[in-house]
């Protein structure tokens, strides 16, 4: 009974460190891609998201441009635990 309660708690330890991972991953996926847009941007005043999905007052830019800040947030946040 024990060892299957340390196992099943493992495997939960084990599922939530990957669930994490593939959030960072994608955070980190949203920030260069932030990141990128505003260096195109500040060198030759182009927006590469608004070009893509129509304007930067489209819908789709600005769910971009929200998930690019929501992962700026997030990653502040884990980095910030480190220390």
């Amino acid at each position: 009974f024990i060892a299957a309660f340390v196992y099943r708690e493992i495997v939960k330890h084990r599922l939530k460190e990957s669930m994490m991972n593939i959030v960072k991953l994608i955070a980190l996926a949203l920030l260069i891609i932030g990141g990128l847009n505003w260096g195109l941007v500040g060198l030759f005043e182009f927006d590469l998201v608004a070009t893509i999905f129509g304007s930067q007052t489209a819908l789709l830019s600005r769910v971009v441009y929200v998930l690019v800040g929501v992962s700026a947030v997030f990653t502040a946040g884990t980095s910030l635990k480190k220390f």
